[in-house]
């Protein structure tokens, strides 16, 4: 055991988050994890309750439809994940007797789900041991253990198992909370605080004096973005029931940007056209 995870694992006792889906069902954790991907806490929690009071097992969300879903997204962003889930939710529906699967194997052959919502379901939902690796564990991990001030764009194999030898073997799924929460709440990308890390002194970017890292890290714009005018195309068809081009049109200064989102929409089945109007697909 490395000599900080008793102080880690102390120091999540006493502050982490009261987050509803800790307590959930493993389909709770499953919701949880697929709208916390790239979207902060504070905008899931409302949205996760709404979900799990509407749609609390994977059965009830695949008896929803396209329409309903994308509607009860809201402005969570990245709306395939709505899609992805339904489709999560037909499967384990249909193929694991309304249960999500424990196995990360089986839970990686799900829609949508990757290494990481895999490793991250099979942890917090069954306490399984698994190599959860977020942004905010490969940053603090980046700082205390190679004192480097941020980690590469993804983990590579080397890194995969230097972290999986930190893992402890009988609290691994609290290894991987404690860890994400340390890193969410103190380690964080801009203005760390220190001063309330429960393993400064150990903490090998510290030691360095905080060496500024050399990768380049580029920040999402959004304004004016194609993110953006899908976003604007979907919510005005939340808010009405179907749109023709030219009311679609209206809604954007760049007739071309809105032509290519109403394509890609279209293509990635978050939209449905007759041949005259646009609205959220019922099937």
């Amino acid at each position: 055991m490395i000599s900080f995870q008793p102080e880690v694992i102390s120091w999540f006792a006493k502050n982490q988050r009261d987050l509803p889906w800790r307590k959930s069902t493993p389909w709770g954790v499953m919701v949880s994890e697929f709208m916390l991907q790239q979207t902060p806490v504070s905008r899931v929690l409302p949205k996760w309750e709404e979900w799990m009071q509407r749609w609390p097992t994977a059965s009830d969300l695949a008896k929803a439809t396209p329409a309903e879903i994308i509607t009860a997204w809201g402005r969570l962003g990245y709306p395939r994940r709505a899609l992805r889930l339904h489709e999560c939710a037909k499967v384990i529906t249909n193929e694991f007797d309304n249960q999500v699967p424990r196995n990360e194997e089986l839970l990686r052959q799900l829609p949508g789900v990757g290494d990481y919502t895999a490793a991250a379901i099979a942890a917090f939902a069954y306490q399984e041991r698994t190599l959860v690796l977020d942004i905010n564990i490969r940053r603090l991990f980046s700082r205390a253990i190679d004192g480097e001030e941020f980690p590469s764009s993804s983990p590579s194999k080397v890194e995969r198992g230097l972290r999986d030898a930190l893992i402890p073997e009988n609290t691994a799924h609290i290894w991987a909370a404690a860890t994400m929460e340390l890193g969410a709440l103190v380690c964080t990308s801009r203005n760390p605080a220190c001063e309330k890390c429960p393993i400064s002194t150990s903490c090998r970017w510290r030691a360095n004096g905080y060496p500024k890292s050399t990768l380049k890290r580029t920040t999402q714009k959004w304004h004016g973005t194609d993110r953006q005018c899908r976003g604007t195309v979907i919510q005005a068809l939340r808010d009405n029931p179907s749109l023709s081009v030219d009311q679609l049109k209206n809604l954007w200064p760049d007739e071309s940007q809105i032509e290519k989102a109403l394509q890609t929409l279209l293509s990635d089945k978050l939209l449905a056209c007759d041949g005259v109007l646009y609205f959220l697909p019922s099937a």
